[in-house]
């Protein structure tokens, strides 16, 4: 007994989806409306989980947006950055006070010392000079060679002083010569300005490893600064071409010292 095909030919089927497609393409907008409302309700649940997961992907894309709005500023983090230098400084050298000295009690880092809150009144910051005047002077307790910060770091020291007005001579000034030391080196060195937003750490010897973004510490000064402060990173480390047994470490400064407004001065032990 044969077996009958009730396969529909291709073209037959062909030709009714297109004839249906032109009906529904001309038939008034009521008609088919009735249909697309049948059609959501007919398949309202898996429309649903379909939306459900749109907006779950939405919410996840908006909070991700949102999160960027969260990012601190590069100031603010710099700040940060510094404050963290610093403290993990102070604490090694505590750590190593306390190993030596057992038993021994020892002052809080900032532990008689008193900020002095100055604004900037006016900056010269070129090839030649790297100068505040701020509107804080000898009636506040500032003498000449005091340190002056700003955002955790140091930025310069007290170079002239009058009754109610002060020059800072920044770390980038030609003039500067501070005592630094370079993070994980116990080597004294000296950074000089060198007038260009930058500053220079001299005769160091090759011998010792001095990798990038390395932090930059000005060193304890009896009298004026009693623990090390960050001063900077190192932006760049070449061997001298004068002497190739010597550095030439570049130092950028810890913030942007072109856009301060207002710094601190550290007055030891004052009356």
């Amino acid at each position: 007994m044969a077996i009958r095909n009730n396969r529909v030919p291709d073209r037959v089927l062909f030709i009714s989806l297109f004839l249906t497609g032109l009906i529904f393409l001309f038939a008034p907008q009521k008609i088919t409306g009735k249909f697309q409302f049948a059609y959501v309700r007919i398949f309202c649940w898996p429309l649903s989980i379909g939306r459900d997961i749109s907006l779950s992907a939405y919410g996840l894309m908006a909070s991700a947006e949102g999160s960027e709005e969260d990012v601190i500023s590069r100031i603010r983090y710099d700040k940060l950055h510094n404050r963290l230098a610093n403290v993990t400084e102070w604490l090694r050298q505590e750590r190593q006070k306390v190993e030596t000295l057992s038993g021994l009690r020892n002052r809080t880092a900032w532990q008689g010392v008193k900020f002095v809150l100055a604004d900037i009144i006016t900056s010269t910051i070129d090839g030649l000079h790297s100068e505040l005047i701020i509107n804080r002077g000898s009636q506040d307790g500032l003498v000449v060679g005091q340190f002056v910060m700003a955002d955790e770091s140091i930025i310069g020291t007290v170079c002239k002083v009058d009754n109610r007005t002060a020059r800072v001579r920044l770390i980038t000034d030609p003039a500067s010569q501070i005592a630094v030391k370079i993070e994980g080196l116990n080597k004294d060195r000296i950074l000089q300005g060198t007038g260009n937003d930058s500053a220079e750490v001299k005769l160091l010897p090759t011998k010792y490893r001095v990798e990038v973004d390395e932090v930059v510490y000005a060193q304890k000064k009896p009298g004026f600064l009693s623990t090390p402060i960050i001063v900077g990173t190192v932006a760049q480390c070449e061997s001298n071409k004068d002497n190739p047994l010597l550095w030439d470490i570049t130092v950028k400064p810890a913030c942007d010292i072109a856009n301060l407004t207002e710094v601190s001065v550290l007055v030891m032990n004052p009356l």
